[in-house]
């Protein structure tokens, strides 16, 4: 079926005028759709990955639940003046659902399109790093009374590392691979930090840490700044909403930030973690999220950072191993590249350790 097809089930009789594909996802498809339409004539159609998202039912009900709450924790929180904040709404098909299926078992949606904002692969500078961290802590804070158990868990095991490695060790007993200096040194890569790889884990299970209501994937590229001033407008990209660590969410965004060269690195160029960037995300995340936290939260804060640069690159190095088989490729065989890239990364958090503990003391 034509794209164009698609995006008329959403239409309700308006002419498309253009669809194009936009962003750089590694799961779904997302595509910006013009209208000719004096009303709203943009909107975001995306075709939702079924092999990772086995029920993306329940993943439209998350990001029902959770808009609605953000829509009424807005309603009684002050923002600054000059401040906006979007929140993410479902347009309905033509039939009235929230999505619609193609013959061939698709799942589409359409969501709203934020205007007069941008979302950037890279962190600019200081100051987006700060409305990064902003933003983070503002959706923390906006869901910090939505009892997690009304989201349902639609990625069963998602940044659980040891979940993770116990696939890794299946598909490496599985499965030929290059015996490359890159492979050789991936594999040297895991085998030294896999026994510290449960820490996070081995806290919720002893209940020092307890799952509450995350983003999943606050990524750079997920937080919508206004062209105009700079601040940050929402968070984008709800699928992965559901419970979870926060330290989940915090490293993630940390992650994706202080590497500001991007996820994917030409050879001979250098990977290393900002710690200024680090300093100016976390010091946006307090500003509206700081009272979210708790004392364990910064105990184990620096394990967050340290733990998701290695689980990204172990996810990328396993799919590598399968056939690259989960993250889209906008090139053949981005996940060695990939893989490198997260490990280089966490090598860097790792020898700036002291450094970035005493950023997370200053939180406090």
């Amino acid at each position: 079926m034509h794209i164009s097809s698609v995006a008329e089930q959403f239409t309700f009789g308006e002419k498309v005028v253009r669809v194009r594909e936009i962003g750089s996802g590694n799961i779904n498809d997302t595509f910006l759709v013009t209208l000719d339409s004096v009303k709203e004539n943009h909107f975001i159609l995306q075709r939702i990955n079924s092999r990772v998202f086995k029920s993306p039912e329940l993943v439209m009900e998350n990001m029902r639940i959770v808009a609605d709450h953000v829509r009424k924790s807005l309603h009684q929180m002050h923002l600054e003046p000059g401040r906006r904040w979007e929140v993410v709404r479902v347009l309905k098909a033509d039939d009235g659902k929230d999505h619609w299926r193609g013959p061939d078992g698709s799942f589409w949606r359409a969501l709203n399109f934020v205007r007069a904002a941008s979302a950037y692969d890279t962190v600019r500078d200081k100051v987006h790093a700060r409305e990064a961290g902003y933003a983070l802590g503002l959706f923390h804070a906006l869901l910090a009374d939505l009892p997690v158990e009304q989201l349902a868990d639609t990625l069963e095991g998602f940044h659980v590392t040891p979940r993770y490695l116990r696939h890794y060790d299946t598909v490496l007993a599985q499965n030929r691979y290059p015996e490359s200096s890159e492979v050789k040194y991936c594999l040297e890569f895991v085998r030294n930090r896999r026994e510290w790889a449960h820490v996070l884990e081995n806290a919720r299970a002893s209940g020092t840490l307890t799952l509450r209501p995350i983003h999943g994937d606050p990524k750079v590229n997920n937080i919508m700044v206004d062209d105009e001033t700079g601040k940050a407008v929402g968070m984008i990209d709800l699928d992965t909403v559901g419970p979870g660590l926060v330290l989940y969410d915090i490293g993630d965004c940390l992650r994706s930030a202080c590497n500001t060269g991007g996820e994917e690195k030409a050879p001979g160029e250098t990977v290393s973690f900002d710690p200024d960037i680090c300093r100016a995300v976390l010091a946006g995340y307090s500003e509206m999220g700081g009272d979210f936290l708790t004392e364990n939260d910064y105990e184990y804060m620096f394990d967050a950072i340290r733990l998701i640069a290695f689980e990204l690159g172990l996810r990328y190095f396993t799919d590598y191993l399968e056939g690259d088989t989960y993250f889209k490729a906008s090139f053949p065989g981005p996940n060695p590249a990939r893989t490198s890239v997260q490990f280089v990364l966490t090598d860097s958090i790792e020898n700036q350790e002291r450094v970035i503990r005493a950023i997370i003391d200053g939180m406090k």
